[in-house]
Parts: C-alpha cells; structure tokens; sequence
C-alpha cells in the first residue's frame, strides 16, 4: 500500500490536500468511508485488493483523521466534485465508487456529475436523502454506546470505551465528528436530493444491512427506489457498517455488480 497526499485544484474552493491509500492492481474502485473516519473502510480495502484483481483507492475525506479542511469545503457536493477532479488527476477509467454513510451519499453525489470515469456506483447504508417515514436517526444526541447499539447487528465485538482513548485518538474522533457535522448537517439530509437522483445515469447498487438502526431497510428502499438505475440488495444479519460486520457479503456483492456495470 502507498499512501500520497495530493493537491486537487477545485472550482470555487482552490488548492486542497487529500490523502488517498492505493493498493492492489486490477479493475478500479474508490472506496468512500462514513463518519466514523478512514478506519471504517481501512480492512475492507486491504480485503478486496488483496482477494480480488482490484486496485482500491481510498481517500481521507478532508478533516477527518486528523487532516486539513478548507473553510471553503463544506458540503458533500463540495466532495463528490473534489473526487471526480481526483480521478481526473489520476487519469483513471472505469471506476466503481463504493461508499458507506455519508461515503455512500458521496457516491450518489458523483453518480449525478456525469463523469466518464465512473462506471458505477454502489451505495452502502447511506444517508442524505430525506424519507419522512423513515428519518435518519438523530446521530448527534446519541452517547457513542448508543451509536454502537443502532449501527450493528451485534454490537458487542465492536464497542469501545472512548475514555480508555488515548488523547490523539480522542482528538481525532472530535475531529471527526467536526467534520461530519460540516458536510452533512446535523440532520444529514439534503431535502433536495432525492428529487435530484433521477436524473442519474450510472448504473448503481444500493446495499442494506437488515439490522441498521441509523437508516433502516425502508429507508434504504426508499433512497434505490429514487434512482432510475438502482437495483436495492438487502443483507442478511448486518447493520449499518457491513463492510465492518459482515465483510464477505459486501465483497461479493460489489465485486460482481462491478463486473455487471462494464
């Protein structure tokens, strides 16, 4: 694996610093990860590079994980149109974007910018659109030990007492949640944007874990019935990180609508 930092010149913001993971070789996919930062998506990445032909390139959405943010990048809009100029820059084709949370409304941003260099796009227990019915769970009330219990099936394995942290790790989750709040709000919806996704073209796969509290299956429903394109795949036994809690199941599933979307 490399890891580079590269400067993306983008309209309206200016010079920003992205720092983006790359490792195997083969068809390419850019990985976009959730709130809960890079780590979220980090072993998911190793494991598709490493069973599949497939280069996975995965950026550090800018002000998490202790990186930089531009006052002037603010949105998720600002990120999808940051990684469209990302790809250009790496002169790649072809490209599956894959995003989990707030990762997979990225994904459904850049699906809209009519990029030729995005193939497809897979959207993984995202947020951002708006389904009364169903809202997005009031993330920012929540204790973490309450995160824990809506994101997963089985939360157990994953919990984590944050006061055990040391200060670096606190400081980046901070950081984190700083950040996640400055692109999506504190609602993380765009009531825009689900009148917007028809007028996507890419193909798209919308996966669901079946135990996500965060955003539950309907939601997700609602978000693949949006787009013209879509197919919805609910799985079985997964909350709202698969990519952490049922691995195999995301792998298989990306991995062939990849090769369906070419």
């Amino acid at each position: 694996m490399t890891t580079t930092v590269y400067t993306v010149n983008l309209d309206g913001v200016g010079p920003v610093q992205v720092t983006v993971d790359d490792l195997g070789e083969g068809q390419p996919f850019l990985l976009l990860h959730g709130g809960g930062g890079p780590v979220t998506v980090t072993g998911f990445a190793e494991q598709l590079a490493t069973t599949r032909p497939a280069r996975v390139i995965t950026p550090v959405h800018p002000g998490f994980g202790g990186t930089p943010r531009p006052e002037a990048l603010h949105t998720v809009r600002d990120l999808a149109a940051l990684y469209v100029a990302l790809l250009d820059q790496l002169d790649l084709s072809d490209v599956t974007v894959a995003g989990n949370s707030i990762g997979g409304w990225i994904a459904a941003e850049m699906a809209l910018l009519g990029s030729s260099r995005v193939s497809g796009a897979v959207i993984i227990n995202a947020v951002g659109v708006e389904v009364p019915e169903h809202p997005v769970a009031d993330f920012f009330s929540l204790t973490l030990d309450q995160v824990f219990q809506l994101s997963y099936h089985n939360p157990e394995p994953f919990r984590i007492d944050p006061a055990t942290l040391p200060p670096a790790a606190q400081a980046i989750a901070a950081g984190n949640r700083a950040a996640l709040a400055a692109y999506a709000g504190t609602s993380m919806i765009d009531p825009s944007l689900a009148g917007r996704l028809a007028a996507a073209k890419v193909p798209a796969l919308v996966l669901w874990g079946d135990s996500d509290q965060i955003v539950d299956p309907e939601y997700g429903r609602a978000y693949a019935a949006a787009i013209p394109s879509a197919r919805f795949q609910l799985l079985k036994d997964t909350g709202h990180l698969p990519q952490l809690e049922t691995p195999d199941q995301v792998l298989d599933a990306i991995w062939d609508f990849a090769g369906s979307a070419r």
